[in-house]
Parts: C-alpha cells; structure tokens; sequence
C-alpha cells in the first residue's frame, strides 16, 4: 500500500465539509493491494486463541453463543479457553452469522499502518475492526455508532443503508436516549473493493452482503473529543492554582460559597480565553498518544551501534517543536529535549518512516553511536522500536 491521505481520498473539502457532519462514500479511492486476504485472516484465526468478545459472530443483532463454532479445551492446568471449530464456523457463517474481528491492526501489520496513516492525519486514536459476511441477513440490525468510522471494502461487495441521525453528536455515556431509528434510508450505497465510506457517529445505518458476494471489509473507528474532553483536561490545567486545589465551602454561609465560585469561574476564564486552547489541547493529546507499543528484542541491553538496524516511532501522533536552541519531542507521553542537530534524525520518523541507523546518522551528520544513543532513549520510552525487518 503506497502511502495514503486519507482525507485525498475522501476528497479535498473533507475536512471543512464532511468530517463529523456527513457521511460520504468515494469509489476506488483506495488501493486495497496487501492490505488484507482471506488468507490472511485465516492465519490470524488459526494463530491466535481470541476469545469473545475481541473476536464473535452476530446475526440479526444479537451476538451468538460461542460454543455455536468453538469447542472447549481445558489445559493441564486447569484453565479453558475455546479453540475454534472450523466445520461448525462455516456452518454459522452459511447460516447468515458475521463474523467481527476487533483490533485486528494488533494483529496484521498493514492494517497497523492504515490505521496509524489515519491518525497521523486525523490526529486521534484509531481502532480497526474487521468484518466478513457471506449472505443478506444482517449482523448488527439498524444501529448506529458512539464515534465517527472510516469504512475501507477489501473484498467482495457491502450493502450500507444510512439512515441519518435521531439525535446529533450522541455519546456512549450520554442522558439522553437517541430513540428510534428512521424508518427510511436517506442513502442506499453498495461497497466494492478499494471504496472508502465515512459514517459520523449517531448516524443509523444497516449493512449487508446482498449482492450475491461475500464481504470482507475493515472499520476504523475514531476516538472522539468533544468539549466535555476538553474541560477535563482544562480541569488538569487549573490544578497548579491553590484555589482549585482548595476544598469546597460546602458548610459555608451563602455568601462565602458565592465567592468561592467567583474565584473558580475567573479562573476558568482566563483558561478559556486562550484562542489557541483547542490546538493546545491537541498537542497535549498527541503527545501523550501511546500508539502501538511494540518490543525491540533481542536489544535488552540499549541500541548497538548497527547501521543496518531501523527505526520507527510507536506512535503516529508525536508531536516535534524545532526552536533555536533545543528540539523538543513529545511522543507517547514523554517529552525528549535534544540539542538542534537531532532535527534530521527526529523529523522522518515523526512524518511515519522506517529509517535505518545509517541513513540517520549521514542525514543529520551526526556519529553513528551518537543516533544509537538518541535512539535508545526512545526505545527506553516505548516511543520507538528497533529491529532488522520493520
């Protein structure tokens, strides 16, 4: 998969014009080439003992039972877990069951990288599902989703019915009900392989595989922000004043509980009357992104001093601050100061490259021990990974 914008493929004015307002489907935006197989998934379902609900079949929106395509196996130490059953899985499958695969971008490397290239872009977290079906019967009814999806058809072809919403922007945790879903679909879409679909949340929709096809496609879920997130972290700001921090009057007269909220509210004030609050928020945000955190064995021992070894940084989101004399990167909940030079190094693995050592060191004109050096300080903060085959 080559390198993917994927506000490019979901059309230029997607960001002003689309993003968490309107669903909107792109034809072959996408080349899906290597990005997932049924061979592929085949060998996760054999490799790995994934238990409801990280891996279940649904139809007609309820969940089944997994002892409908598992078979039990208790281990000499007395623990059980359920292996899947091949014939009975088919079976489900053929019977109109969907099977739902979730964070499957912590299983598969190239769904790891389309989701990582959509946060780089998006700048939130993002979980990829996988999803296949084989009939019209529908898996999940007419729902609708807490968070904002970006839908890529791998395989085969997906009928997606969208509704439109009962109540804007709705939460998980939310106080009030979104009610019934609209009875009739305001579009009527049918994915092949290589068409994108963003869906905003609290749109209802209905999907299924009614096109004589089977369907394979990955969901990518974005974590939402919303101005409830935003006054939580205000909150943590307005910490480092003494009066935010003091107890509440609650046993005091009237009057001294009225001035106490006075003192909060100034405070709040001054916090919000910071225009550039929201794109502090998202750096703050950004920089403590964990990504996908990822081992570098056997290198127990710190980074050698190997040009051949490459490098990548565990998060898509790491946020770089180049001033005149320090260059400061935040990533994975760590801040790094570096002297200047460290730019050349620091700057393609923040802009999402594998980069080995050598090629580091020759870009920035920095000794080979020195970037090992700086690169195991990332490594140590679970802000990069090293090894031969990334």
């Amino acid at each position: 998969m080559t390198r993917l914008s994927i506000a490019a493929c979901l059309g230029e004015d997607f960001l002003a014009q689309a993003l968490h307002r309107e669903h909107r489907h792109v034809p072959g935006a996408l080349d899906v080439a290597g990005l997932m197989t049924w061979d592929d998934l085949n060998q996760i379902l054999a490799g790995h003992r994934l238990e409801p609900p990280r891996m279940r079949l649904s139809r007609d929106g309820e969940t089944l039972l997994v002892g409908g395509y598992t078979a039990p196996v208790a281990t000499r130490r007395h623990t059980v877990w359920h292996r899947l059953h091949p014939a009975e899985l088919h079976a489900r499958l053929k019977e109109g069951a969907s099977l739902a695969l979730d964070s499957v971008d912590e299983l598969h490397p190239p769904l790891a990288r389309l989701a990582e290239a959509i946060e780089r872009e998006l700048r939130t977290r993002v979980q990829a599902n996988l999803y296949a079906s084989w009939t019209s019967t529908e898996g999940f009814g007419v729902h609708w989703d807490d968070h904002d999806t970006v839908i890529v058809q791998l395989d085969g072809a997906k009928r997606w019915r969208i509704y439109g919403t009962t109540r804007p922007f709705p939460l998980y945790r939310d106080i009030e009900d979104p009610g019934e879903a609209p009875t009739e679909p305001i579009a009527d879409l049918v994915l092949w392989p290589g068409d994108v679909l963003y869906v905003p949340r609290g749109v209802w929709h209905a999907v299924s595989a009614d096109q004589g096809t089977r369907s394979l496609h990955v969901t990518c879920g974005l974590q939402t922000h919303t101005a409830t997130d935003l006054m939580t972290w205000v909150s943590e700001q307005l910490l480092t004043h003494e009066d935010w921090r003091r107890d509440l009057p609650l046993l005091a007269a009237s009057d001294v509980q009225a001035d106490a909220v006075d003192g909060i509210r100034k405070r709040l004030a001054e916090l919000l009357d910071d225009p550039t609050l929201i794109a502090r928020y998202r750096a703050a945000m950004d920089g403590q992104a964990a990504g996908r955190m990822v081992p570098s064995l056997p290198y127990i021992d710190g980074v050698p001093v190997d040009g051949s070894l490459r490098v990548r940084l565990t998060t898509a989101r790491a946020v770089l601050d180049v001033g005149e004399d320090m260059v400061t990167l935040s990533a994975a909940g760590t801040v790094y100061e570096f002297a200047p030079k460290a730019e050349a190094v620091l700057r393609p693995l923040v802009d999402g490259r594998t980069v080995d050592l050598a090629t580091l060191a020759d870009t920035a004109d920095l000794a080979l021990e020195d970037v090992a050096a700086l690169v195991q300080e990332l490594v140590a903060g679970q802000a990069a990974t090293v090894g031969s085959l990334l």
